[in-house]
């Protein structure tokens, strides 16, 4: 079982009855004392409201949780737009937790199909920003599902490129496109917040060797 997922399983059990000993849970989860010790230690720095301590048992205090949630792509969309608003409020308290709550999403979301790129989930962009980036989403994922070329202009200068979109990634505060650049004739990574101009191209593409998702994934594999 993977960390983030014995983390959701944490919660539930701690959620029902308690107190839970360490000792007991480590055994339902076969894991080591000092694994769920530092899993307690996780949840508690996330603001899940735990009390207990090492030795006497754990169980979740009364405080506000949500069930498990399924988001769908345009949902997050609104999440994204969201806390870019928030992001750049003037009052502190909400700019905090506004990246609290990126930072909460950002970790619950899968980490498949999306890889990281550093800085991008722990940068703040303006709403003007954010939200023009927003504005592009439901072109981009309908070129996805057609299979249908984009021109894409991005800020920073470089020219317009042709670009054959292959999926979005969403990073808890900005989303990222990945595509092959028939321009550049390689694999390419672009912000959505930074593209000036998009077109839909009439042409259509089709999966060649060498130019697919599944092409870029093995280069990043080996």
């Amino acid at each position: 079982m993977a960390r983030t997922e014995r983390l959701y399983a944490l919660i539930e059990i701690l959620r029902h009855g308690g107190p839970h000993r360490a000792e007991d849970l480590a055994r339902r989860f076969g894991v080591s004392l000092r694994t769920i010790y530092r899993d307690m230690d996780t949840l508690a720095a996330s603001g899940v409201p735990i009390e207990g301590t090492r030795g006497q048992g754990y169980r979740a205090k009364a405080g506000m949780t949500l069930p498990p949630l399924v988001l769908d792509e345009a949902e997050l969309e609104v999440l994204h737009v969201a806390l870019a608003v928030m992001g750049g409020a003037q009052e502190a308290s909400l700019r905090e937790a506004a990246a609290s709550l990126a930072a909460k999403i950002e970790e619950a979301l899968p980490e498949e199909p999306g890889r990281r790129v550093e800085g991008f989930g722990l940068a703040t962009y303006p709403f003007d920003a954010a939200a023009r980036g927003g504005a592009h989403l439901p072109r981009l994922r309908a070129a996805i599902r057609a299979r249908q070329k984009l021109r894409l202009q991005l800020a920073g200068g470089g020219g317009a490129r042709v670009v054959r979109p292959l999926k979005l990634d969403y990073w808890g505060r900005i989303w990222t496109g990945v595509g092959w650049d028939e321009t550049a004739a390689d694999f390419t990574t672009f912000r959505v917040d930074r593209i000036e101009e998009l077109t839909v191209l009439p042409q259509l593409f089709v999966d060649e060797p060498g130019k697919r998702l599944e092409d870029l994934e093995a280069r990043g594999a080996a």
